[in-house]
């Protein structure tokens, strides 16, 4: 981007869309996503499953052995190989369930229709689902909580455990933020102009909700699982190896998973349709008298 606002003309100069246009290369985004076929739809949510998995076990991989630095230092580093996840779904091209909050600006512009927005994003929530659950099979399939004698499959474990003990309220507004930033970091990803613009306006939100402790449903759904897995399927040697015994992680249930995912997706629908969406399209593409 270029540093001068304005040339001789008085037009901008900046290489990038500015807000009033992001806000219809969004809408437009949402009538394209919500004209896709059902199964289109379901394949780009798998992917994207999978992509936010990828950048988990970046996350997870880094916070192990983590302890010897600050805690936001930790939770800073965490976050920053976190954004792996989003950078794939935006540059590789997939659909996420929490950046498809941003549809309701089409739906408020009655672009699409509201069975027209439900139908998408229970599709792509399908697809997300399948996507994190299918590579909780294949990690646990390779033995990655193994990694570090044990070391990883620790960290999987506490920070499973933590989500799932967290209470109602703090896990709602934690998801509230956590959506807020992730569909900031996806509506200004609509005005980049190159690949590189793309990454470089991705991880700075996505490091700030992973250091602040936000909850994301889609990672959620494969932190809980993978660590419900190894709390159910790890051999003796495992518990051997990093001191510990299932029964060390009480909260760490199928309920509390399940609780958590719940919660997390209600609280992701709110912040980033009606705190990001709704607000930008009021700004931007209401009609006026």
């Amino acid at each position: 981007m270029t540093d001068a606002p304005n040339n001789a003309l008085g037009r901008s100069t900046i290489d990038a869309l500015l807000p009033p246009d992001m806000a219809l290369a969004c809408e437009a985004a949402g009538a394209s996503k919500a004209g896709r076929d059902a199964l289109a739809l379901i394949v780009l949510g798998l992917l994207a499953g999978a992509f936010i998995a990828l950048g988990a076990i970046f996350m997870t991989v880094v916070l192990t052995g983590a302890d010897a630095l600050p805690w936001g230092v930790a939770r800073l580093l965490a976050g920053v190989v976190f954004s792996l996840g989003l950078i794939l779904v935006i540059v590789g091209g997939a659909e996420l369930f929490t950046g498809d909050s941003l549809m309701i600006v089409a739906c408020a512009s009655r672009r699409i229709t509201l069975a027209a927005l439900l139908r998408a994003w229970s599709l792509v929530y399908v697809g997300n689902i399948g996507g994190a659950l299918g590579t909780v099979a294949l990690v646990f399939l390779a033995g990655q909580h193994g990694f570090g004698a044990g070391a990883v499959g620790r960290t999987v474990l506490e920070v499973a455990a933590a989500k799932a003990a967290l209470p109602t309220i703090q896990l709602f507004f934690l998801a509230v933020l956590c959506n807020v930033l992730v569909c900031l970091a996806v509506w200004m990803s609509f005005g980049a102009r190159s690949m590189t613009d793309k990454v470089m306006v991705i991880v700075p939100p996505i490091a700030a909700f992973v250091a602040a402790g936000f909850e994301h449903s889609i990672a959620n759904l494969y932190l809980l699982p993978y660590g419900l897995a190894i709390k159910a399927w790890a051999g003796p040697e495992f518990w051997a190896s990093i001191g510990q015994m299932a029964g060390a992680y009480p909260a760490l249930t199928a309920g509390g998973a399940l609780h958590n995912i719940v919660v997390a997706t209600i609280g992701n629908l709110v912040g980033g349709s009606l705190m990001v969406g709704a607000v930008y399209w009021f700004v931007y593409l209401r009609k006026r008298a």
